[in-house]
């Protein structure tokens, strides 16, 4: 078991995806035990990139449901080719079959559009990653639509009868905990916390993305970064934030960080306006700077 998970730290690693012991334990638990794997954490720390990177791995296709407030079974799991059934229905008018064999006809899976889930479900080749992207914003009622899926991997659809798994699907989801999630979900799911990454942490993800960046320059951004996530702030930058600001850095040859670097490039961390406000007013005073170990 040590060697497999072992081999997990070891391929994400490759990948670009630095892994601590209990993200590679989640993820052997879950080819173990064939049980979906909720993550949960702040914005911006990896949550999606488990599954992205997940995939890579297992050489498997990615299926990803974007969740968002009014979704429903329509667009997450299937609905009717209503243009191409109406189209069959003119054109076998004259075939002389009856009611029940055109209604047949038409309710087959040859008009049926499949959606993220079903297309999981229903994967004919082998086990795709199925990614449920931040279900916390989703409706309760699409939630507990969710429960028959996590617990027994089939879906039913009145015309057709119950469609099973021939393949369980790895499962991913992920929360930013807008709304706290039920009981019966959690219960269904293996669980993740993901938190912010320390510093040593933060610089081995800065370097393992970006590979020409100086360890200078990457120790700086992670020290800013740690001071601006202790502000009262709206929306707090995470780890992408951190590889923007890297890359946008990098891209303007700028080897250091000082006060005038930062404030023309703090678009790139920054995506509220009071947010803007308030590292300003910081870096303005010298607090920010002279809390991050920084010369002004």
């Amino acid at each position: 078991m040590l060697d497999r998970i072992q081999s997990i730290h070891d391929a994400f690693r490759e990948h670009g995806y630095i892994a601590d012991r209990s993200v590679v334990t989640a993820l052997h638990l879950v080819g173990a035990l064939r049980k979906p794997l909720l993550v949960e954490g702040p914005a911006g720390v990896g949550k999606t990139e488990i599954a992205k990177v997940l995939a890579t791995v297992l050489d498997t296709r990615l299926v990803r449901l974007q969740c968002y407030e009014g979704l429903d079974i329509h667009t997450s799991l299937y609905e009717w080719n209503y243009p191409k059934q109406m189209l069959h229905i003119r054109l076998s008018e004259n075939s002389g079959a009856s009611v029940q064999e055109k209604e047949k006809e038409i309710f087959s899976t040859s008009f049926l559009i499949r959606r993220p889930l079903l297309e999981a479900i229903s994967d004919e080749k082998g086990s795709p990653v199925l990614l449920i992207d931040e279900v916390d914003r989703a409706d309760e009622e699409f939630e507990a639509f969710l429960l028959e899926i996590l617990g027994e991997f089939q879906v039913t659809i009145p015309e057709l009868g119950t469609i099973r798994a021939k393949h369980r699907p790895y499962v991913v989801l992920t929360s930013n905990r807008t709304r706290d999630l039920s009981d019966a979900l959690r219960r269904r799911c293996l669980y993740l916390w993901i938190p912010y990454p320390d510093a040593d942490k933060e610089v081995q993800i800065l370097e393992a993305k970006l590979p020409g960046i100086n360890r200078r320059l990457s120790e700086q951004i992670v020290r800013v970064m740690a001071r601006i996530r202790t502000m009262a702030l709206h929306k707090v930058p995470g780890v992408a934030e951190s590889l923007d600001w890297a890359q946008a850095l990098m891209a303007l040859h700028r080897g250091e960080l000082n006060m005038e670097t930062i404030r023309e490039t703090l678009g790139c961390l920054v995506k509220d306006r009071e947010d803007w406000e308030t590292i300003e007013d910081e870096l303005e005073k010298g607090n920010l700077l002279r809390e991050a170990g920084l010369e002004a």
